[in-house]
């Protein structure tokens, strides 16, 4: 099997010794996204909503350069700093992002170094790629 690891241009830098993504055995692994604007390092917002559009957009960066989208994604795996609170107004700017066919997706209550979301995914390659 092959490994492919990815460290994106465009994509915020990551805080540790870990890649953007890695594709292995037909699909994308990516690594977990916070609301950090690419060009500055800064957080993006201080609500969810707006946190999270910042996150995905970071995800569909990683996803674009291996070229995949939205659509390939099957699996995401999202923390939030209080999901009581936060659910509603996440899972609203989380659907922007995705059509109809969603991706399964855990959501969890985790404790965030001062943001309110984090967000990993797993996305297919075609078959004929990878």
């Amino acid at each position: 099997m092959s490994i492919k690891r990815y460290q994106v241009d465009g994509a915020p830098t990551p805080a540790g010794p870990y890649s953007h993504a890695v594709a292995a055995g037909g699909f994308l692994y990516t690594a977990g996204f916070g609301p950090v604007d690419p060009a500055t390092g800064q957080i993006v917002g201080t609500e969810v909503g707006g946190q999270t559009r910042q996150v995905l957009r970071n995800i569909g960066t990683v996803l674009e350069a291996a070229g995949l989208t939205f659509s390939d994604v099957v699996k995401s795996t999202v923390h939030l700093a209080d999901v009581v609170r936060d659910f509603a107004a996440f899972n609203a700017a989380y659907g922007e992002f995705f059509e109809t066919g969603f991706p399964v997706r855990t959501t969890v209550g985790s404790t965030l170094p001062g943001i309110l979301v984090e967000i990993d995914v797993v996305a297919a390659f075609p078959e004929s790629a990878g």
